[in-house]
């Protein structure tokens, strides 16, 4: 009986041991949509502008980490108003993100457009 009250003794000291020193990996990873107005759809500097302002806002507003990767997932205009859908990583993220692999080619071709601002 001591021997088994030993044993189960030992190990809950090896699990405590092992979960004190293991260490969560951190990574932030956000998704954020925003809005911005837009004044001319068809002035396609004003709008690239008006992104660019919109995601610098996200980035000193909303967050509280330094981004290494920013995605526009999605964008849509309703009446004046540009609806963007961010997706923003720290490094540990965007490394996550490069475990994942890319399925680009699985995507249609009007998703795979980039844009670089």
């Amino acid at each position: 009986m001591k021997r088994r009250c030993f044993r189960v003794v030992v190990a809950a000291l090896v699990a405590l041991a092992v979960s004190a020193v293991a260490r969560p990996a951190l990574a932030f990873v956000v998704e954020v949509t925003t809005s911005v107005t837009i004044v001319d759809a068809e002035d396609r500097s004003a709008v690239e502008t008006a992104i660019k302002s919109a995601v610098d806002e996200v980035v000193s507003e909303a967050i509280a980490f330094t981004p290494t990767l920013i995605v526009l997932t999605h964008a849509r205009m309703v009446g004046d108003r540009l609806w963007l859908r961010l997706l923003i990583a720290d490094k540990a993220g965007e490394e996550a993100f490069g475990d994942l692999g890319e399925d680009d080619e699985a995507a249609p071709p009007a998703e795979r457009t980039e844009l670089r601002i």
